[in-house]
């Protein structure tokens, strides 16, 4: 038998462990005001999709929720750039936080920390796979202007990348479970 997944228990659940999937999705995007929105959407996918639910316990429950955020995170930065174009046409202004709210999400997410590792990490990879993850992430470029700005293949401006951030992606997650011991 399935559990139940009305509006009381996913309220229950948001109550319960919003401030964590909020924590999980700023940690992912950097930016507090969009994790709010991301967090959101989450939880209106949830209600929508209730019924579609067959786990029995909490923790499957909480799965699903985590589940259909990574979905949320991975759609947002897929249609980002159409969905401002659209809202700025519209003059939609989305809900913003002010320095004190930004601050304390972040806190709670504990960023300045993430930052720091984030940073030391990706000094130690070697300097080819840093060079094209600073291009490709940080400055956005396409891997058709990475491979031109490092005088490689676009084939192998994706390998680097590829490599540099899975190497960041390991060392992070090392460092998580050496802190929580």
């Amino acid at each position: 038998m399935s559990m139940e997944l009305d509006a009381a228990t996913l309220g229950d659940l948001y109550e319960a462990e919003g401030r964590a999937l909020l924590r999980y999705v700023v940690r992912r995007t950097f930016d507090a005001d969009l994790a709010l929105d991301l967090v959101a959407e989450t939880f209106a996918i949830a209600f929508e999709r209730r019924r579609t639910f067959r786990g029995k316990t909490r923790a499957e429950a909480l799965g699903w929720l985590y589940a259909i955020t990574r979905t949320v995170i991975h759609h947002h930065y897929r249609r980002g750039a159409a969905e401002r174009r659209a809202l700025a046409r519209l003059a939609v202004a989305r809900p913003i936080l002010d320095d004190h709210e930004r601050a304390r999400v972040e806190e709670l997410a504990g960023l300045d920390a993430l930052r720091c590792s984030l940073a030391g990490e990706l000094n130690r990879l070697p300097r080819d796979q840093r060079r094209a993850v600073e291009l490709r992430v940080v400055q956005e470029r396409s891997y058709e202007d990475v491979a031109v700005l490092l005088g490689i293949t676009p084939q192998t401006a994706r390998a680097r990348v590829s490599r540099g951030l899975r190497a960041l992606g390991q060392a992070l997650r090392l460092e998580r479970v050496t802190d929580a011991h």
